[in-house]
């Protein structure tokens, strides 16, 4: 039996990056692990709703040592847009299993994007020591390619999830998050809620926070908007339980979603989909599965909602 430590963007309260590490306990407890450990913000909290073992993001060492493999991922954990200290964080994991000759695998990620130099010069090091990389698209893989290492495309975790059978309600949904494009382009929200008004005036429109100290507020003030333009029927949905927040977007008839995650629920569930692009993962999703992209900084909501209702 074999001892697993995953770390990854746990105990945020992140729609995605909670649901990859369910995804990934599920798997692990199948394999019949004899101990699971996730690596998290909250221990206490992660290790009640997962039921397994937890430790704080900076107390891991002693479950690296005690640990057979580590699992890094998945989700865009090596990127330094975010920040180049969350990048060496979790290389500095991967470095310290690696330290204790434990089995590293890099599972579902998306490399990149990495600008700085000391960022590449350092993820390129560890990643040749890994024993098996995994990444959840071509980008990722010619990133690795240009470096020298070999790893093997898979689809994202989330697209392995099981899913309730559909209950199709005639819903739009809205899933928003703050970003600093919107923040740059504050008229693009109001030019959103006109399209919503112009396209969907007759319909319930269900508005979707997944990690409300980022989506809350934006979702709250596009509540208000949408009202301005005339719509009467909105809903916005909050504090949502991983189950809840699934069941929102899966059973919706149209999404006009920003998060990665929400665009997968919403693929593999068959809604007709459309992604506002705020980050590179998200223009890649896109490309792959065929589905419209609304651009923050440039006007082209007219045509993709066209695209969308046509879908």
């Amino acid at each position: 039996m074999t001892k697993y430590v995953v770390s990854g963007y746990i105990g945020f309260d992140n729609f995605g990056d909670e649901l990859i590490a369910k995804i990934l306990v599920q798997k692990l407890k199948s394999l019949k692990a004899e101990k699971i450990t996730l690596i998290s913000s909250k221990p206490e909290v992660t290790k009640k709703l997962y039921d397994v073992e937890s430790c704080s993001m900076f107390g891991f060492l002693k479950s690296l040592v005690e640990t057979d493999i580590l699992i890094s991922g998945g989700g865009s954990l090596l990127q330094d847009a975010t920040s180049l200290k969350s990048l060496i964080y979790y290389l500095g994991v991967i470095f310290c299993a690696l330290i204790f000759r434990k089995k590293v695998i890099i599972f579902a990620q998306g490399i990149g994007p990495i600008n700085s130099k000391i960022g590449r010069f350092l993820t390129k090091i560890i990643l040749k020591k890994a024993n098996e990389i995994t990444v959840r698209d071509v980008k990722s893989k010619e990133l690795l390619e240009s470096w020298e290492i070999e790893s093997k495309v898979v689809k994202d975790p989330v697209f392995e999830l099981e899913l309730k059978p559909k209950n199709v309600k005639n819903i739009v949904g809205i899933q928003l998050r703050d970003c600093k494009q919107i923040q740059e382009n504050p008229i693009f929200l109001k030019n959103l809620a006109q399209q919503i008004a112009e396209k969907f005036k007759t319909q319930e429109i269900h508005i979707i926070s997944l990690h409300d100290s980022y989506d809350k507020d934006i979702c709250h003030q596009f509540a208000l908007y949408l009202k301005e333009s005339g719509i009467q029927k909105v809903k916005i949905f909050e504090n949502l339980s991983l189950d809840s927040a699934i069941n929102c977007l899966s059973e919706l008839e149209y999404l006009v979603a920003m998060r990665f995650h929400a665009n997968v629920i919403g693929i593999k569930s068959k809604v007709k989909v459309a992604a506002i692009n705020y980050d590179p993962k998200v223009e890649k999703l896109s490309k792959e599965y065929g589905i419209p992209l609304i651009e923050i900084e440039s006007d082209n909501l007219g045509e993709m909602f066209e695209k969308l209702l046509n879908s």
